[in-house]
């Protein structure tokens, strides 16, 4: 036996090395275990895999360099936001309408955030190879990390404003936000490789960035440096997210010409489902943004229309083609986040934030960003609802909206070639009918309409009763249906919804501050005109 002092340092490992240590040497044969009941979902779905290895992480990032890197964004994020907290920085934002961008931030992406948490755990316990299960287990706390601290710089302004409290049980339970929430659901109850494509490739890769510039760049024009900081410490785990979808989708379809088809299938299917989940971040670009980073119609061009048509160019070697009714998106863009904002100010009482019209000088933007579609259309529909605020009679909506049974969002769409017209599509299915947004949305349903006929929409549940709290009684003289469904969604009735020159973050933003919180004509002229 050599002496202490004879014994060799252990030879230090390079990059490539320890990476594969990591993601092959973990990996062993079963042996008194079968393969198919350890990896029970693997099979199912017709994916044909024949070489694990062939698996390649372009970052081949190992445990001890991740979690170094991350304590280093930690260490530097929660610096900025201690900054920011004992400064007072909720108050150099540009005024309080943009806070209500925070809370549809808030209530709904935070849950999508810790869905997306639960999926990939699920993930690292489906697949059989070591590679793809180290990625898939990295990006699960990669999510939880997002949410948490995106729960920690907005916690602050909870201090201040009203509806951030209840987040949780609104994501749950508020109708406008179970469309973020059923688009996870449904990713999360497919099998493990749609699943993957769903996230990895169709939401982060392709349509990440259109995520990307209502949250992070619209705080920094409009002075929200909380929101700017956890958006950079996330955006480098966005980078790998998106090179894991690609390398998913190119992995998938270097193994077996049989993978194609599905592939495509859940590329059309996942765009489409993505694209309506995006109307939300839509809306927060054009009318919640004080300070416009650029229109919907303009991210669209750019962040899908060019970089996806290169991205589905360059996967067409391999037999992909762009996904189904794309066509429509583009022919929607100049539309939707007028469409949404329309919804949003009409049923403004069950929402848990405040709305408003846009000013004279905001719809002279909407005008040059969309000429062939707001001046015709929204404007003079805008205009009369002023004149209706003006004498004290706002429009309303007095009953809910009939939902779409794939998207869950309200069947008040335009048909692609005619925006004058409601788009609505039926379909039946063991004697029943189903009602749908689109074309896209019925061709998922009709793929899988056992799966979609369960789906829990808001609407019905209200109407057939099943939205009140425990103890409610619906019989008594002076129930309110409406205050107690808004009740179980979280949602207090002329707190957290209405117009914001009514609204109590609107009244304590100008004790506060001093400054207006609701600027109908021409306050914020500058704002709007510094950013054409």
């Amino acid at each position: 036996m050599a002496a202490d002092g004879d014994r060799k340092p252990a030879k230090k490992l390079n990059l490539k090395e320890n990476y594969a240590l990591l993601t092959r040497g973990l990996g062993w044969e079963p042996s008194y275990q079968k393969k198919e009941d350890i990896f029970r979902n693997v099979d199912f779905e017709g994916i044909r895999i024949h070489d694990w290895d062939k698996w390649e992480d372009p970052f081949r990032l190992t445990m001890d360099a991740y979690w170094k890197y991350q304590g280093e964004k930690e260490r530097k994020l929660y610096a900025i936001i201690d900054a920011f907290q004992q400064n007072n920085g909720q108050f150099n934002v540009t005024d309080a309408r943009y806070v209500q961008a925070l809370k549809v931030f808030l209530n709904g992406i935070v849950g999508l955030e810790y869905a997306s948490h639960r999926g990939f755990n699920i993930l690292g316990r489906e697949f059989p190879g070591v590679g793809p299960r180290i990625a898939a287990q990295m990006q699960a706390i990669d999510e939880l990390r997002h949410a948490t601290t995106q729960i920690h710089a907005i916690s602050h302004y909870n201090r201040y404003f009203e509806g951030m409290a209840d987040f949780p049980q609104q994501f749950d339970r508020a109708w406008y936000l179970s469309i973020p929430k059923s688009f996870f659901e449904d990713a999360v109850s497919s099998g493990p490789f749609e699943f993957i494509v769903a996230i990895s490739f169709a939401f982060e890769y392709v349509l990440t960035n259109l995520a990307f510039m209502p949250w992070m760049s619209g705080a920094a024009f409009n002075g929200d440096m909380s929101t700017v900081s956890f958006g950079f410490s996330a955006q480098s785990d966005e980078a790998r997210h998106m090179t894991l979808g690609i390398e998913v989708i190119k992995f998938l379809l270097e193994q077996d010409p049989a993978n194609v088809p599905l592939v495509q299938k859940w590329i059309d299917k996942w765009f489409w489902r993505g694209y309506r989940l995006l109307a939300l971040l839509a809306t927060m670009m054009d009318y919640m943004l004080p300070k416009r980073v650029m229109s919907w119609s303009e991210a669209w061009t750019i962040y899908y229309e060019e970089n996806g048509g290169a991205l589905f160019a360059d996967l067409a070697r391999y037999g992909i083609r762009p996904p189904k009714y794309a066509e429509v998106t583009v022919k929607e863009k100049s539309r939707v986040s007028h469409e949404m904002w329309s919804v949003f100010y009409t049923v403004r009482d069950a929402l848990g934030f405040p709305v408003w019209l846009p000013s004279k000088e905001e719809m002279d933007w909407f005008s040059e960003k969309y000429p062939d579609t707001f001046d015709r259309y929204y404007r003079p529909r805008f205009e009369y609802w002023r004149e209706l605020e003006d004498k004290g009679t706002p429009f309303r909506s007095n009953t809910l909206p009939k939902l779409c049974q794939v998207c869950q969002w309200p069947c008040l769409y335009t048909e692609p070639d005619d925006a004058s017209e409601f788009v609505h599509r039926q379909g039946e299915y063991q004697g029943e009918i189903f009602h749908f947004c689109s074309d896209g949305c019925s061709d998922i349903f009709h793929d899988e309409p056992e799966k979609y006929v369960h789906a829990w929409l808001p609407v019905h549940q209200i109407y057939q009763g099943n939205c009140f709290k425990e103890g409610v009684d619906p019989t008594s003289p002076d129930f309110n249906p409406m205050a107690a469904a808004l009740e179980y969604m979280g949602i207090k009735p002329g707190v957290d919804g209405g117009l914001i020159r009514d609204h109590v973050d609107a009244r304590r933003w100008e004790e506060w501050t001093a400054r207006p919180a609701n600027l109908h004509e021409g306050a914020i002229t500058g704002a709007v005109r510094k950013t054409t």
